[in-house]
């Protein structure tokens, strides 16, 4: 499997995501939380109110404009709100093919149109908001 990559190369995707660890995640810290003590229940809770604001970013019928307000919304939320050191780039995981990330993770983003949010993903790192970028 080759690791995600800045140029994208063939049957590669780009995504960004946030990250909302909880107390059963693989790693209960993070380099916002030095000791993550949340419950699975809250970490949801939280993702899906993150998801929510996200939602509310587009406004109209535009699609494009939805899609650069969502983006721009996403960006912004993954910096100060993930747990994931790609919150300094804004969430985001480069280009990567299948087989790099965790199967859910992967799953979800192969799965988005480019433009489209998911639904909150469970992994063993916690729980994510993927958006598909590329």
């Amino acid at each position: 499997a080759q690791a995600a990559t800045a140029e994208p190369q063939e049957g590669q995707i780009r995504a960004s995501h946030l990250l909302v660890k909880h107390n059963q995640s693989r790693r209960t810290s993070s380099w916002k939380e030095q000791q993550v003590t949340r419950t699975k229940e809250e970490a949801m809770k939280i993702i899906e109110e993150l998801r929510e604001k996200l939602m509310k970013s587009q406004d109209g019928e535009d699609k494009e404009k939805n899609e650069k307000a969502l983006r721009d919304a996403f960006h912004e939320l993954a910096q100060t709100e993930s747990h994931c050191n790609s919150a300094k780039k804004g969430g985001d995981l480069g280009y990567f093919s299948k087989d790099v990330m965790q199967k859910p993770v992967e799953d979800a983003a192969f799965s988005l149109e480019i433009g489209q949010l998911s639904d909150p993903v469970e992994s063993d790192s916690g729980i994510h908001l993927i958006l598909r970028t590329g």
